[in-house]
């Protein structure tokens, strides 16, 4: 799609204002998760900044294409300015988009030079040429498909410079902290010996106090949690009481429910990338124009790096403890609980904080009442140990993928209700300040 880029003050009209193709969008989300899914390093935090950073440069490589959408940079948290198209100039924004995306995927991740680090570049590589093939096919004009692709670049650049500068730059080399000093007492967190993972450390403790993509997220105040007590009549008791009971009763639709929401990042793009991956989904079904996909990918990009910044920041004011730990003590010295911990505290949940700010962005740009069919995990082969498929699941509407992930953690017995509970709330919150900027002109 070739159209023109003038001042915002010209009184020109757009010669063309036919909506152009989300396909290139789509493409690129895709071979996205598909690179992160072959880094060896890779956790949710991580994973959930750099879709953040990804979806951003997506949106505004394209945003100068709409006459109803506008850049939002001066309401993102420290960014600033980015490049603007030049005056008078056509630009081809399949190419801008195209180009933006293949230089910020590079940047974010710095994959190791190895073979396996040259392989995986490879898959950026072939699909960034076959799209540009494609528009060259299309825009014989050089000096276009140039300067698009320039301006691609110069967006993912600037957007770049900014990510060093938010504390979680490269920390996907630094995932664990073995100098972490973690608070005393029996009630309190620590690493699980036979967990989701081997390393028995925390995962980036320090996440919490990066700065947030939207400074109404950093001002959100740390939620207040259950008085700690081992008393068998308290509020807090009967929460882990709750996970001992389902754990004992499970049914095989939960199984499938609490394996599907796993997303464990040593074999899967992690939440973050089933947030993005669901994104896709819905865009696919509403043929949206390649604005709203670029849109939509930011929305959920940001709402996941923020919601993990926000939950991050309360797990480490708790260091709340999980289930096992609690009910072993308390309830059944011989308690296992179906899915392995993961290397964090548990109090609140992550995957409800991201999912809830998910649904939040998705319903505002779609409303609710939709109708899709998750496949984020269908191939995957059969967990033998659980008895269990990853069957694609239906949804009637966007609210309840937030609300069968919360309660996905209950049924894994990782998590109590008030984990979940409060991920849901704190999410939508998230969700909603992301919802408040001001996207349209």
């Amino acid at each position: 799609m070739l159209i023109c880029s003038f001042p915002a003050n010209s009184k020109k009209i757009l010669a063309e204002k036919k909506e152009i193709s989300q396909e290139v969008a789509l493409k690129w989300a895709k071979i996205t998760l598909n690179f992160i899914n072959r880094q060896p390093n890779k956790s949710p935090t991580f994973i959930s900044r750099t879709l953040a950073y990804t979806g951003i440069t997506m949106y505004e490589s394209v945003v100068h294409s709409s006459t109803k959408y506008q850049s939002i940079t001066q309401e993102l948290n420290g960014l600033g300015k980015l490049p603007m198209p030049a005056s008078g100039k056509i630009y081809d924004w399949e190419t801008v988009l195209n180009a933006g995306q293949s230089k910020i995927v590079r940047l974010l991740w710095q994959p190791l030079k190895t073979e396996y680090g040259r392989y995986t570049i490879v898959m950026l590589d072939s699909l960034e040429k076959a799209i540009l093939n494609e528009r060259k096919s299309v825009v014989k004009d050089t000096a276009i498909i140039s300067r698009s692709i320039n301006y691609g670049k110069d967006i993912a650049e600037s957007i770049y410079q900014w990510s060093m500068t938010d504390g979680g730059h490269e920390m996907n080399f630094k995932s664990f902290d073995p100098a972490y000093k973690y608070p005393q007492g029996t009630n309190y967190w620590v690493p699980p010996i036979g967990g989701q993972s081997p390393v028995l450390m925390p995962l980036h403790p320090y996440w919490g106090k990066n700065r947030s993509f939207i400074k109404a997220d950093a001002e959100l105040p740390v939620v207040p949690i259950l008085p700690v007590s081992d008393d068998t009549t308290s509020a807090y008791f009967r929460q882990f009481k709750e996970v001992y009971i389902i754990q004992k009763n499970l049914t095989q639709e939960q199984k499938e429910i609490a394996n599907w929401w796993g997303d464990d990042p040593a074999f899967t793009t992690a939440p973050p990338g089933h947030s993005y991956h669901l994104a896709s989904i819905i865009l696919k079904n509403k043929n949206a124009d390649l604005v709203v996909a670029a849109m939509t990918f930011a929305k959920v990009g940001i709402a996941c790096a923020d919601a993990f910044i926000n939950c991050w920041r309360n797990k480490y004011t708790y260091h709340s403890e999980r289930p096992k730990a609690y009910i072993q003590r308390n309830i059944d010295k011989k308690f296992v609980q179906y899915w392995p911990e993961p290397p964090f505290p548990a109090f609140p949940s992550g995957h409800s904080t991201q999912m809830s700010a998910t649904a939040e962005v998705l319903i505002s740009v779609f409303g609710d009442k939709v109708s899709f069919v998750d496949d984020t995990h269908q191939g995957r082969p059969k967990d033998v140990v659980r008895n269990v498929d990853y069957k694609s699941r239906n949804f009637e509407r966007i609210s309840q993928i937030a609300e069968e992930c919360g309660i996905s953690r209950l049924y894994g017995g990782i998590h109590t209700m008030q984990d979940n509970d409060v991920g849901l709330v704190e999410g939508k919150k998230i969700g909603k300040n992301i919802n408040q900027i001001k996207w349209k002109k």
